[in-house]
Protein backbone atom coordinates (compact mmCIF):
# COMPACT_ATOMS: atom_id res chain seq x y z
CA UNK A 1 0.00 0.00 0.00
CA UNK A 2 1.22 3.51 -0.87
CA UNK A 3 0.94 5.58 2.31
CA UNK A 4 -0.62 8.91 1.34
CA UNK A 5 -1.44 12.25 2.98
CA UNK A 6 -3.94 14.77 1.58
CA UNK A 7 -3.31 18.44 2.38
CA UNK A 8 -6.11 20.81 1.37
CA UNK A 9 -7.86 23.63 3.26
CA UNK A 10 -11.31 22.59 1.98
CA UNK A 11 -12.94 19.71 3.86
CA UNK A 12 -15.11 18.79 0.87
CA UNK A 13 -12.08 18.71 -1.42
CA UNK A 14 -10.17 16.38 0.92
CA UNK A 15 -13.15 14.04 1.23
CA UNK A 16 -13.68 14.01 -2.54
CA UNK A 17 -10.04 13.12 -3.18
CA UNK A 18 -10.14 10.39 -0.52
CA UNK A 19 -13.27 8.90 -2.10
CA UNK A 20 -11.69 8.94 -5.57
CA UNK A 21 -8.61 7.17 -4.24
CA UNK A 22 -10.75 4.58 -2.51
CA UNK A 23 -12.70 3.90 -5.71
CA UNK A 24 -9.94 3.98 -8.32
CA UNK A 25 -6.60 3.41 -6.56
CA UNK A 26 -6.89 0.29 -4.44
CA UNK A 27 -3.22 0.25 -3.41
CA UNK A 28 -3.33 3.80 -1.99
CA UNK A 29 -3.87 4.17 1.76
CA UNK A 30 -4.78 7.63 3.09
CA UNK A 31 -3.03 7.69 6.46
CA UNK A 32 -3.81 11.33 7.32
CA UNK A 33 -5.44 14.53 6.15
CA UNK A 34 -4.34 18.10 6.91
CA UNK A 35 -5.93 21.52 6.36
CA UNK A 36 -3.10 24.03 6.72
CA UNK A 37 0.66 24.49 6.87
CA UNK A 38 1.02 23.63 10.56
CA UNK A 39 -1.04 20.43 10.44
CA UNK A 40 0.53 19.47 7.10
CA UNK A 41 4.07 19.61 8.50
CA UNK A 42 2.99 17.67 11.60
CA UNK A 43 1.23 14.96 9.55
CA UNK A 44 4.19 14.44 7.22
CA UNK A 45 6.70 14.26 10.07
CA UNK A 46 4.49 11.84 12.04
CA UNK A 47 3.29 9.47 9.31
CA UNK A 48 6.29 9.56 6.92
CA UNK A 49 4.19 9.09 3.78
CA UNK A 50 5.30 7.83 0.38
CA UNK A 51 3.00 10.29 -1.39
CA UNK A 52 1.60 13.74 -0.52
CA UNK A 53 -1.28 15.33 -2.44
CA UNK A 54 -0.55 18.97 -1.72
CA UNK A 55 -2.82 21.95 -2.31
CA UNK A 56 -0.98 25.19 -3.03
CA UNK A 57 -3.30 27.75 -1.46
CA UNK A 58 -3.86 27.09 2.26
CA UNK A 59 -5.47 29.26 4.95
CA UNK A 60 -2.19 30.04 6.74
CA UNK A 61 0.20 30.01 3.78
CA UNK A 62 0.98 27.76 0.84
CA UNK A 63 1.97 24.20 0.15
CA UNK A 64 5.43 25.55 -0.63
CA UNK A 65 5.68 26.78 2.97
CA UNK A 66 5.19 23.21 4.15
CA UNK A 67 8.02 21.96 1.95
CA UNK A 68 10.37 24.72 3.05
CA UNK A 69 9.96 23.60 6.67
CA UNK A 70 11.01 20.03 5.93
CA UNK A 71 14.62 18.86 5.83
CA UNK A 72 14.21 15.91 3.48
CA UNK A 73 11.76 14.91 0.77
CA UNK A 74 11.66 11.13 0.78
CA UNK A 75 8.15 11.12 -0.68
CA UNK A 76 6.52 11.82 -4.02
CA UNK A 77 4.50 15.06 -4.37
CA UNK A 78 1.48 15.74 -6.56
CA UNK A 79 0.48 19.40 -6.42
CA UNK A 80 -3.18 20.42 -6.50
CA UNK A 81 -3.70 23.86 -7.98
CA UNK A 82 -6.33 26.19 -9.37
CA UNK A 83 -3.63 28.11 -11.27
CA UNK A 84 -3.41 27.44 -15.00
CA UNK A 85 -0.55 29.64 -16.12
CA UNK A 86 2.57 30.71 -14.24
CA UNK A 87 2.53 28.06 -11.51
CA UNK A 88 1.77 25.28 -13.98
CA UNK A 89 4.67 26.42 -16.17
CA UNK A 90 6.96 26.24 -13.13
CA UNK A 91 5.83 22.66 -12.45
CA UNK A 92 6.59 21.67 -16.04
CA UNK A 93 10.05 23.21 -15.88
CA UNK A 94 10.71 21.34 -12.65
CA UNK A 95 9.40 17.94 -13.84
CA UNK A 96 6.89 17.88 -10.98
CA UNK A 97 3.40 16.42 -11.21
CA UNK A 98 0.25 18.49 -10.72
CA UNK A 99 -3.50 18.25 -11.17
CA UNK A 100 -5.87 21.16 -11.69
CA UNK A 101 -9.02 21.93 -9.73
CA UNK A 102 -11.74 20.87 -10.12
CA UNK A 103 -10.10 17.46 -9.95
CA UNK A 104 -10.86 15.04 -12.75
CA UNK A 105 -10.77 11.36 -11.63
CA UNK A 106 -8.87 10.28 -14.76
CA UNK A 107 -6.17 12.92 -14.20
CA UNK A 108 -5.88 11.90 -10.56
CA UNK A 109 -5.48 8.22 -11.50
CA UNK A 110 -2.84 9.09 -14.12
CA UNK A 111 -0.88 11.14 -11.58
CA UNK A 112 -1.09 8.32 -9.03
CA UNK A 113 0.11 5.82 -11.65
CA UNK A 114 3.18 7.98 -12.30
CA UNK A 115 3.81 8.30 -8.57
CA UNK A 116 3.60 4.53 -8.23
CA UNK A 117 6.25 4.07 -10.93
CA UNK A 118 8.68 6.60 -9.51
CA UNK A 119 8.07 6.26 -5.79
CA UNK A 120 11.60 4.93 -5.32
CA UNK A 121 13.36 7.21 -7.80
CA UNK A 122 14.20 10.05 -5.40
CA UNK A 123 15.76 13.28 -6.74
CA UNK A 124 12.94 15.32 -5.22
CA UNK A 125 15.43 17.82 -3.78
CA UNK A 126 16.64 18.77 -7.27
CA UNK A 127 13.12 19.14 -8.62
CA UNK A 128 11.96 21.28 -5.70
CA UNK A 129 15.05 23.49 -5.94
CA UNK A 130 14.18 24.14 -9.57
CA UNK A 131 10.58 24.88 -8.62
CA UNK A 132 11.48 27.35 -5.88
CA UNK A 133 14.08 29.06 -8.08
CA UNK A 134 11.62 29.42 -10.96
CA UNK A 135 8.82 30.70 -8.73
CA UNK A 136 11.13 33.30 -7.16
CA UNK A 137 12.82 34.48 -10.35
CA UNK A 138 10.78 36.23 -13.03
CA UNK A 139 13.82 36.84 -15.25
CA UNK A 140 14.05 34.34 -18.09
CA UNK A 141 17.84 34.35 -17.73
CA UNK A 142 17.39 32.81 -14.28
CA UNK A 143 14.99 30.05 -15.34
CA UNK A 144 16.10 26.45 -14.94
CA UNK A 145 14.64 23.21 -16.20
CA UNK A 146 14.90 19.68 -14.83
CA UNK A 147 15.95 17.10 -17.43
CA UNK A 148 15.54 13.47 -16.38
CA UNK A 149 17.69 10.97 -18.24
CA UNK A 150 17.87 7.20 -17.78
CA UNK A 151 20.58 7.57 -15.14
CA UNK A 152 20.51 11.15 -13.83
CA UNK A 153 18.46 14.23 -13.09
CA UNK A 154 20.04 17.44 -14.40
CA UNK A 155 19.17 21.00 -13.36
CA UNK A 156 19.93 23.12 -16.44
CA UNK A 157 19.80 26.88 -17.00
CA UNK A 158 17.73 27.80 -20.06
CA UNK A 159 20.50 30.15 -21.15
CA UNK A 160 22.90 27.20 -21.45
CA UNK A 161 20.67 25.19 -23.80
CA UNK A 162 21.91 25.68 -27.35
CA UNK A 163 19.40 23.53 -29.18
CA UNK A 164 17.09 20.52 -28.91
CA UNK A 165 16.85 17.77 -31.51
CA UNK A 166 14.07 15.23 -31.96
CA UNK A 167 14.72 11.49 -32.13
CA UNK A 168 11.21 9.96 -32.32
CA UNK A 169 9.97 9.91 -28.70
CA UNK A 170 13.28 11.21 -27.35
CA UNK A 171 14.79 14.70 -27.27
CA UNK A 172 18.53 15.38 -27.38
CA UNK A 173 19.50 18.56 -25.51
CA UNK A 174 22.75 20.16 -26.62
CA UNK A 175 23.91 22.14 -23.61
CA UNK A 176 27.00 24.15 -22.75
CA UNK A 177 29.28 21.88 -20.72
CA UNK A 178 27.51 18.65 -21.77
CA UNK A 179 27.98 16.38 -24.76
CA UNK A 180 24.26 15.65 -24.97
CA UNK A 181 21.40 15.11 -22.53
CA UNK A 182 18.83 12.61 -23.82
CA UNK A 183 15.33 12.80 -22.35
CA UNK A 184 12.43 10.42 -22.94
CA UNK A 185 9.94 13.11 -23.97
CA UNK A 186 8.98 14.49 -27.38
CA UNK A 187 10.28 17.69 -28.90
CA UNK A 188 6.70 18.99 -29.12
CA UNK A 189 6.39 18.86 -25.32
CA UNK A 190 9.50 21.00 -24.91
CA UNK A 191 8.41 23.37 -27.66
CA UNK A 192 5.24 24.04 -25.64
CA UNK A 193 7.31 24.72 -22.50
CA UNK A 194 10.14 26.76 -24.02
CA UNK A 195 8.57 28.73 -26.88
CA UNK A 196 7.96 31.86 -24.79
CA UNK A 197 11.60 31.89 -23.66
CA UNK A 198 13.20 32.67 -27.05
CA UNK A 199 13.24 29.08 -28.29
CA UNK A 200 12.01 28.57 -31.84
CA UNK A 201 11.11 25.46 -33.87
CA UNK A 202 13.01 25.96 -37.15
CA UNK A 203 12.46 22.42 -38.42
CA UNK A 204 10.39 19.36 -37.65
CA UNK A 205 13.36 17.92 -35.78
CA UNK A 206 15.00 21.05 -34.36
CA UNK A 207 14.17 23.56 -31.62
CA UNK A 208 16.82 26.24 -31.16
CA UNK A 209 17.72 28.90 -28.61
CA UNK A 210 17.69 32.17 -30.55
CA UNK A 211 20.41 33.64 -28.35
CA UNK A 212 22.87 30.96 -29.54
CA UNK A 213 22.56 31.67 -33.26
CA UNK A 214 25.86 32.77 -34.86
CA UNK A 215 24.64 33.25 -38.42
CA UNK A 216 22.29 32.08 -41.14
CA UNK A 217 23.78 30.51 -44.28
CA UNK A 218 21.73 30.54 -47.49
CA UNK A 219 23.69 27.68 -49.10
CA UNK A 220 22.36 24.09 -49.25
CA UNK A 221 18.76 25.18 -48.79
CA UNK A 222 19.54 27.37 -45.78
CA UNK A 223 20.83 26.47 -42.33
CA UNK A 224 21.79 28.07 -39.04
CA UNK A 225 25.25 27.98 -37.50
CA UNK A 226 24.92 27.79 -33.73
CA UNK A 227 27.33 28.85 -30.97
CA UNK A 228 28.71 25.30 -30.77
CA UNK A 229 29.35 25.47 -34.56
CA UNK A 230 26.66 22.90 -35.26
CA UNK A 231 24.57 23.29 -38.43
CA UNK A 232 20.78 23.26 -38.06
CA UNK A 233 18.54 23.04 -41.16
CA UNK A 234 15.68 25.49 -41.55
CA UNK A 235 12.48 24.24 -43.16
CA UNK A 236 11.13 26.16 -46.15
CA UNK A 237 7.97 27.29 -44.37
CA UNK A 238 9.95 28.58 -41.36
CA UNK A 239 12.43 30.75 -43.27
CA UNK A 240 10.26 33.84 -43.69
CA UNK A 241 9.16 33.81 -40.06
CA UNK A 242 12.74 33.30 -38.94
CA UNK A 243 13.86 36.36 -40.92
CA UNK A 244 11.18 38.40 -39.13
CA UNK A 245 12.49 37.14 -35.80
CA UNK A 246 16.01 38.24 -36.76
CA UNK A 247 14.71 41.75 -37.37
CA UNK A 248 13.26 41.87 -33.86
CA UNK A 249 16.41 40.60 -32.13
Amino acid sequence: MMRTIIVDDETMARETIAEMLLLYCKDVEVVAQAEDVKSGVEAICKHKPELVLLDIQLTDGTGFDILKQLNTYDFKIIFITAFEDYAVKAFKFSALDYILKPIDPDELVQAIDKARQYIQSGNMNIKLKALFDNMDNISKESKKIVLKTANNVHLISLHDIIRCQSDKNYTHFHVIGFESVVVSRTLKEYEDILSEYDFYRVHQSHLINLSHIKRYEKADGGYLVMSDNSHVPVSFRRKEELMKLFNRL
